[in-house]
């Protein structure tokens, strides 16, 4: 095998196991709190306009999706304590 042919399996070999270890930290997320409890972590909960409606679903709120911002996590998926 020629240099440039190693120099490129190097390459793909590095961004593979970059991707790797970025998959395992997205998975462990160890920065995070705590998951809201009203959402599930989701960050978003089923809007007003979906709960007491006869089947039409669509509102400003949640642009017609039937979910909007969860109030307890400000739509962040994460319990917060100042809140």
């Amino acid at each position: 095998m020629g240099p440039i042919v190693l120099t490129q399996l190097a390459t793909g070999l590095s961004v593979l196991a970059g991707a790797v270890l970025v998959k395992s930290v997205m998975n462990q997320k160890p920065m995070a709190g705590p998951t809201c409890s009203s959402c599930n972590g989701t960050g978003r909960v089923a809007c007003l306009c979906s709960r007491w409606s006869d089947r039409d679903v669509g509102c400003r709120t949640c642009s017609g999706s039937g979910r909007m911002a969860c109030s307890s996590c400000g739509g962040t998926g994460i319990y917060s304590f100042s809140r």
